[in-house]
Formats: structure tokens, sequence, C-alpha cells
């Protein structure tokens, strides 16, 4: 049908794309002439798909609200399934409203790719012109837009992607990190926020991670609804849990508290050191329930620390919040390769993820041997969570006054430190049992 006429089969324009009404000679519309339902439908179509073009969905188009799974996968942490079903709230509040900013942050196959295109889908049926573009995407347009090839000058390009009425940026943080790219990404946000231009964002950073005059303008309440999703991957149904990068808590996914051996039958076994173990239980199943504050559990080699500061881990990651859980030895690898050539993660960005991260728990902690560069890094990172107050376990064979000496003055704030010290000797029972208190 060509867009100047009308369906030439149409009864009413018999292929004009006009028709005229029966009105009184005079009537102020008499003679007028109106576009005729055949070709307003299909101009109605031609503007939907300009728009399609525009919004560089692609094949993204067919992901909608409606085949999200607003609970995701059958097995999810309550708290897992809960944060999924927030974004999806918030989305579609979003898509209704079309009102302030609406932040997604989570790991990888989390589901905020999908529900920012599902935002996308739904505003576009209404008609709303809304562009999506992954980050990258957005600086190499950009980039482009200087080159002879290009349609579109770098000014007319930026001022479309900072005006459009709905603006998604997805994949936020895996853009190049170059003086440029930073400065144009916070002309857009700075210029939106200003306006007050609906915007969603998604992105696996940390809130920390977003460079700083961004992250001042995502902290306004006012405007930007934040959404964490905690739901693991969804590509990847191995990772129910959704554990950490780094952590290897999953390798002790049997150490629970339930599991964890009194050694009552023990007739060898000192009754001092059987209630040191029934006192070590009580607090960190206290401690696991309310996470709060420092837990120390200090003692001989295979007493038990390592299973019952795993099984807090657990105790969490049932909860749908897996905790960090890592070796101070393992801790110290992944940070030195940070330092390698091929390395994907600078020192920086490792490390803090680490320090910052919500509940950390430290197996093995003793710097008796650590190099000065390894025992500078262990303080950092306990100075930044004391200050922080963040909710940090540590398990240590060590005495705390045999420790690097500003460790110690930490671990002795009676006021954020809890030490719990098992007396036990090492565990001697059968090989089952063996592998419960290690």
């Amino acid at each position: 049908m060509d867009e100047q006429f009308g369906d030439p089969n149409c009864p009413f324009c018999l292929g004009l794309g006009f028709v005229g009404r029966e009105l009184p000679i005079d009537h102020p519309d008499y003679g007028k002439l109106n576009i005729c339902s055949c070709r307003l439908q299909h101009m109605n179509a031609a503007k939907h798909n300009a728009l399609l073009d525009f919004s560089n969905l692609g094949s993204l188009r067919g992901l909608t609200f409606d085949n999200f799974m607003p609970r995701g996968r059958v097995g999810l942490a309550p708290q897992q399934a809960a944060s999924l079903q927030q974004a999806f709230n918030s989305a579609r509040h979003f898509a209704d409203t079309r009102q302030g900013w609406l932040l997604l942050t989570g790991t990888y196959g989390s589901g905020k790719t999908h529900l920012a295109a599902a935002i996308a889908n739904e505003t576009l049926a209404q008609g709303i012109p809304t562009l999506f573009l992954t980050v990258p995407d957005l600086l190499d347009w950009l980039r482009f837009s200087f080159s002879a090839e290009s349609e579109s000058s770098f000014e007319n390009r930026f001022a479309e992607i900072r005006t459009v009425p709905i603006l998604i940026l997805d994949d936020f943080g895996t853009q190049s990190s170059t003086a440029w790219a930073q400065e144009k990404l916070f002309q857009i946000i700075n210029h939106r926020y200003i306006s007050q231009l609906p915007t969603v964002i998604t992105s696996n950073y940390r809130f920390n991670d977003f460079e700083g005059r961004i992250r001042s303008r995502l902290m306004d309440p006012e405007i930007v609804t934040r959404v964490d999703i905690l739901a693991p991957d969804f590509r990847n149904p191995t990772d129910e849990v959704g554990h950490p990068e780094l952590s290897s808590l999953n390798l002790h996914n049997k150490q629970i508290f339930d599991s964890f051996s009194l050694r009552q039958q023990e007739a060898s076994l000192l009754p001092e050191d059987k209630a040191s173990l029934k006192r070590a239980l009580d607090i960190a199943k206290t401690f696991a329930k309310n996470p709060v504050g420092w837990l120390v559990l200090q003692g001989p080699y295979a007493c038990g620390k390592t299973h019952l500061a795993a099984a807090i881990g657990n105790y969490q990651a049932a909860l749908g919040a897996p905790p960090l859980f890592v070796g101070v030895p393992d801790l110290l690898d992944y940070l030195r390769a940070a330092f390698a050539p091929n390395s994907t993660q600078s020192l920086d960005r490792r490390f803090d993820e680490i320090r910052s991260t919500r509940l950390l728990i430290l197996d093995d902690l003793d710097t008796q041997s650590a190099t000065p560069w390894a025992r500078e890094k262990i303080y950092q990172l306990f100075n930044y969570r004391y200050v922080a107050e963040l909710p940090t376990v540590i398990t240590t064979a060590r005495t705390p006054g045999e420790l690097d000496q500003r460790l110690f003055s930490r671990l002795s704030d009676t006021r954020l430190c809890r030490i719990v010290f098992m007396s036990a000797p090492p565990f001697t029972g059968n090989a089952t049992s063996k592998q419960h208190n290690k």
C-alpha cells in the first residue's frame, strides 16, 4: 500500500486514502476530507516500525513482561525470588508510569536485560520513542558519528541520546574507561538527571563501582528506584545459589549446623572442651540469623572452626544472600593474579570487591609467614571493614596477640568484635566425622 493513498479495495475511500462526511452546508467541517481508517492503519504500522528501527532493540523484541518469570526458576531461595519479583514489579510500574529512573543491578543472567527490553517493548507499543542501547554500543555509536560514512553528525546523535523520551542503558560498566568515554556518559546522565527524563540503567556493577559523579545522581531516592537482583545466572542452572565469583563456599555445602559434632561420645574430651564446642555452635547460630559485627572463631587446627564458619555462610546462602567465603591464602593468590598481563580485573577493583562485600568469611587467618605486601593488604582489608562495620567472620589457629598488632587492635574492640575460643583438640573421630568438624 502506498503511504500517500489507501487500500485500493477499501469500499469507503476506493483507494484514495481520504473520505468525506455528510455534513450540513453550514458545518465548519463541510467539504473537508478525513484520513480513511485503512490509511490510518498503514500510517500507524509505519510509525511503529520506524520506532522499532529507532529503538535498536533488534533480537530483543521478543522479550516481554508476559514471558518473564517473576519468581525465577523453581528452587530459588526466598530472598532471591523476592528480589526478582521486586525488580519485575518496579519495571512494570516504570513502563506504566514512564516517570523517574530505574536502576537494576545483579549478576550476569539474573534477568536485568530481559526486564529492560520488556520496558522498551511496552513503551514502544504505546507509541513512545524509546532508545535501547548497551553502553559499549552507545560509545561506538558516538565514535562512528565522527566518520565520513555517518549519516548523522556527532552533535545530532549526542543530542538524540540525551533527549530521547525514554533511554535504556544496558550493561553499564562494561564500557571502556577512557576519560572521553567517562565524560560522555556523565554528560548524558547529568542532562537526563537535570531534565528528569525517564531512564533505565542495568549493570552488574556494585553501587560503589560507579564513577563518583554518576553515583551521586543515582543516589537520589526522589528520582531513582534501585533494585538489586539476588537471583543467580538463569542460564547456569548448576549455580542455584549464586555464590560470589571468588567464593569457595560451594565446596563446603555439607558443613551445616546440623552436621556439626559436639563430640559428646569422646570420653577423653574434657567437659570444658565439650562446653566450648557447644558455646561456639550457639553463638554461630545466633550470628547466622543476624550477621552484625565481627565474629572470630579461634582454636587449634581441626577443632571445627571452618565448619561453623561455613555453616554460617550456608545458612545465609539458603536465605538467598550467599556471602564471600575465602581462605586467606586463596585471597592473596586472587589479588596477586590481578597483576598478570591477561587478568580481566584490576587489583583495585578485585580488592574493593572483597573488602566491601556484604558478609565476608575469612578462613585460616595467619600472618606469621606473610610477606610485607600480603600483611599490608590484609590490614587494609581489615581496616576498611572495621571502619565501615561490615559483618565479618574470621577463623584462625593463632591467638589474637600472635597476629599483626594492627589487626590485634581491631579485634580487641569488644564493641564490634566477639572472639570465641574453641579449646577442643583436633578431631580424631571416624572418617565421616572427620569431614564434619574441620
